[in-house]
């Protein structure tokens, strides 16, 4: 058995998992963003854990960009712990193999072991929430990079750059991502028209008035679009044999037929592209697995440490 732990902005879920990926006696509790009482909380929920079942390894999914010996270089809204070398920190408390994962690697790995992704060697997982994350299989290994800050999509520049402002505005983080992109520029526009508007952050609220909100219309038009666009830049970069859509929305059907048919009028405008479009562009399908991605990912990457150190012994 191994202990999974997905650390979230809001809530830190954990549960044991075994050797076929099935998640048992998941709970959570909420995310404070203090470094000793962070580190407190995770300190408790492994020695409570170890008590209950005997742990081969812990698994840690985490926001932000992870080094491979598991410091905490950046960690989304958890800024009490940038910098913070939460691997040694936890190894003072527990002798048990660790491997901490950013969370988008973590819900790519997770596809391999019992998703949508088993038996494919290369792919991209690409997941939208609040910023617009990513996982990059390549030969069934996981592309980190230099300071595992790759599969870093939400920053990719894909608009006209306006020379007045920070660039960072036309990133698809700001352009298509379902919170920091539509919810975000939906309030922008209602805002400036209505100082008393009550911000919308539920993306499924928008898409409720497309019909009857210009506004809404327009930026849904757009949302679609630019993430076609970035999917097409993806796709040009690394040739996967595979693209899967990750996050809360790709459950939705209807938003995952309207983004593959929005994705091929996009790919009719690039000559180059559209001709590949029955070649070599890889088919957009949603991540089969959801909430419990993360933590199932990142014990896939533990349990796979611990099975290849024992094969050498």
């Amino acid at each position: 058995m191994y202990l999974g732990i997905d650390i979230g902005g809001t809530t830190i879920k954990y549960g044991f998992i075994n050797d076929k990926g099935q998640v048992y006696n998941k709970k959570s509790i909420k995310t404070v963003d203090d470094k000793q009482q962070f580190l407190d909380n995770l300190q408790r929920i492994i020695e409570d854990s170890q008590r209950q079942e005997t742990i081969e390894g812990i698994g840690i999914s985490a926001p932000g960009i992870i080094d491979q010996d598991g410091t905490m270089i950046t960690a989304g809204a958890i800024k009490s712990i940038y910098g913070v070398r939460l691997k040694q920190e936890l190894q003072k408390i527990t002798t048990l193999p660790i491997v901490i994962e950013n969370d988008a690697n973590a819900a790519a790995i997770a596809e391999q072991w019992i998703g949508h992704a088993q038996g494919v060697s290369n792919y991209l997982c690409i997941v939208l929430g609040t910023g617009i994350g990513g996982g990059i299989i390549c030969q069934n290994e996981l592309i980190r990079g230099a300071h595992g800050m790759a599969g870093e999509f939400g920053w990719m520049v894909i608009k006209d750059i306006d020379d007045s402002s920070d660039i960072e505005a036309m990133s698809l983080n700001q352009r298509a991502a379902v919170i920091g992109g539509l919810c975000y520029r939906y309030n922008q526009i209602k805002l400036k028209s209505d100082s008393t508007f009550e911000p919308i952050w539920d993306a499924k609220e928008i898409f409720a008035k497309e019909n009857d909100d210009n506004d809404a219309h327009i930026l849904i038009q757009n949302f679609y679009e630019d993430l076609s666009i970035g999917i097409l830049n993806l796709i040009s970069c690394f040739d996967p044999e595979l693209v899967l859509i990750g996050g809360g929305i790709s459950a939705n059907k209807v938003f995952l037929e309207r983004l593959q048919s929005t994705i091929s009028k996009v790919a009719t405008r690039h000559h180059s592209i559209h001709y590949l479009m029955d070649k070599t562009i890889a088919p957009i399908k949603a991540a089969k697995l959801m909430n419990d991605a993360g933590m199932v990912g990142a014990v896939y990457q533990i349990k796979k440490m611990i099975h290849i150190g024992a094969a050498k012994i």
